[in-house]
């Protein structure tokens, strides 16, 4: 489907509301891809390995599936190991991943070099070593998993469950108005989806860095994301058959409302964790006057 060319100086350009998402700018919270061209470049081995056995008889023929299989599962391993590596990152609060896909996506191609190895050189001393070899590169190139929770002292690890939880449900919705309004081919409008995604988130990461926010913002993850998705997918539709100016102008100012009460809702919960900061400041001087310490309040 065709897109329409949008941009500053194009015909029916969109007007960014001042605010918050006026200064917010296009590329706030864009992030590289963690799964760039030297993990994507590992899927050709298994595929070369694969197709240079298919003449070495039914042995070196099973041999060189068994050692593509290998290749080929560590390299999906591997995509998936640095996305989860980019998540844990991300976030200032974070557990390590369940599964260390990378440290399995490095045995997995020590192992499948190995069985390649031992193909055109029977033995154990030579496959030992190339698979050794390949193991460590692999782990030289690419490091290891994270190892241990980040930002987890003093956490409700029974709450933070909770969060995850509806965070994940926040992004699926999130996931879904984007793939919605790439079907009306507006730029202007998925440019616009692709800042009201980055406020939204930036709500996420508070709540994740804060528990207890997730009464308050539940209804912000849920109900409110829920009724975007539901209105980008009918504007979409509408839009991509009629081209409806009047529709378009609507979902713009559906945006930006719901940019605005996130936006307000994430600077609330930030003003309320500062407020419980000082509370507890103040708190913690008295105990220590009440203690015969005296502290100069105006110190800095």
């Amino acid at each position: 489907m065709g897109q329409r060319f949008g941009g500053k100086y194009s015909p029916n350009a969109e007007t960014r509301p001042s605010g918050n998402s006026a200064s917010s700018g296009t590329f706030k919270g864009a992030a590289v891809d963690p799964v760039g061209a030297r993990s994507n470049v590992l899927f050709v081995p298994p595929i070369v390995l694969a197709f240079t056995s298919i003449n070495d008889g039914a042995i070196g023929l099973a041999l060189g599936m068994i050692g593509a299989g290998a290749l080929l599962l560590g390299a999906w391993l591997l995509r998936g190991g640095l996305t989860a590596e980019a998540a844990y990152n991300a976030r200032k609060v974070s557990r390590r991943p369940a599964f260390p896909r990378k440290i399995a996506a490095a045995i997995l191609a020590g192992a499948g070099v190995g069985v390649a190895a031992f193909a055109n050189e029977p033995g154990v001393i030579a496959p030992v070593i190339y698979g050794a070899a390949a193991t460590a590169l692999h782990l030289g190139a690419f490091g290891l998993d994270p190892m241990k929770d980040k930002g987890m002292e003093g956490i409700d690890t029974f709450q933070q469950d909770r969060v995850a939880r509806a965070v994940d449900e926040a992004e699926t919705h999130l996931v879904a108005m984007l793939d919605a309004i790439k079907r009306s081919g507006d730029r202007a409008m998925i440019a616009r989806v692709e800042r009201f995604q980055t406020t939204a988130r930036d709500l996420f990461r508070s709540v994740e860095d804060d528990p207890r926010d997730l009464t308050s913002a539940r209804k912000y993850l849920s109900v409110y994301l829920l009724g975007a998705r539901d209105a980008t997918v009918k504007f979409a539709d509408v839009y991509a058959r009629s081209g409806d100016a009047q529709a378009r102008s609507d979902y713009a100012a559906l945006l930006d409302d719901l940019e605005q009460n996130f936006s307000a809702r994430t600077r609330k919960m930030l003003l309320d964790d500062r407020s419980d900061l000082t509370v507890e400041i103040d708190v913690l001087r008295d105990r220590l006057q009440r203690e015969g310490v005296r502290i100069d309040r105006d110190m800095k």
